[in-house]
């Protein structure tokens, strides 16, 4: 599915967040959004899953206007993993939630829903906690369950709000292999510039809400750039797989 955003405008008590931003990515695209804190990451992201509603500017799921849909309808075509979670149920029932885009009102629960949510939690290494309460869970435990619930919703498109956030390395590695091997278009704001070089198809640049940049990770995450948005030095490197990492002086 291809998602694009056109000049999009997000102003909060006359400052402005987001200066009109276009993105695109195309279907099956893992499209990376950077940029330091208060850029305009997650405000961007909620524009796109709906949360927030610009100013100016629209959002396009295959070339329809997203508040043109329902919002069931969009949520058959696009998950979210988002932070600052917080549910009081247990870890089954909050996996249980992304099967509801595709019930009819009053409709229960069948074999097939739980089928397919034993299978995401299997996936994210979580089926041994589905009767755990989710506020009892560790930051990434929660990051992990919140991942399931979307790929319960089994939607072509995923976004992720720094997805990565409260994981350890094991678990951040974990979770980007999935998403990479879903075969579904992916947009993802993303804090650390090493993942993003691994995993990204494409970046986009955020600083002060205007769009500073975009292009392959290897266009995008050059020294320069990065010192100018972040005020750091860096080098970039490769492996003895040729891969790229940036390495912070």
């Amino acid at each position: 599915m291809k998602i694009t955003t056109e000049d999009i405008q997000v102003g909060f008590h006359a400052r402005q967040i987001l200066k009109g931003i276009s993105i695109e990515s195309k279907d099956k695209e893992l499209v990376g959004i950077i940029g330091p804190n208060g850029s305009g990451k997650s405000t961007l992201l909620k524009c796109i899953y709906r949360i927030l509603k610009p100013d100016a500017g629209a959002v396009y799921l295959d070339g329809e206007e997203l508040h043109s849909m329902s919002v069931k309808s969009s949520a058959r075509k696009m998950a979210v993993v988002a932070q600052h979670n917080y549910y009081n149920f247990t870890v089954r029932e909050v996996v249980l939630m992304g099967r509801a885009p595709h019930k009819k009102a009053l409709e229960r629960d069948n074999a097939k829903d739980y089928r397919i949510v034993e299978e995401a939690l299997k996936t994210v290494q979580m089926d041994a906690f589905a009767d755990r309460t989710f506020s009892t869970l560790s930051g990434g435990e929660q990051q992990r369950v919140i991942l399931a619930r979307a790929l319960a919703q089994q939607t072509p498109a995923l976004i992720l709000d720094e997805p990565t956030n409260h994981l350890d390395i094991t678990h951040q590695i974990m979770l980007m292999e999935l998403v990479k091997k879903l075969n579904v278009t992916v947009i993802s704001a993303i804090h650390d510039l090493n993942i993003a070089a691994a995993y990204c198809d494409k970046i986009y640049v955020l600083k002060d809400g205007v769009l500073e940049g975009y292009g392959t990770p290897q266009e995008v995450l050059t020294p320069e750039l990065i010192k100018r948005i972040y005020q750091v030095d860096s080098e970039v490197v490769n492996d003895s797989r040729g891969k790229m990492h940036i390495l912070f002086l």
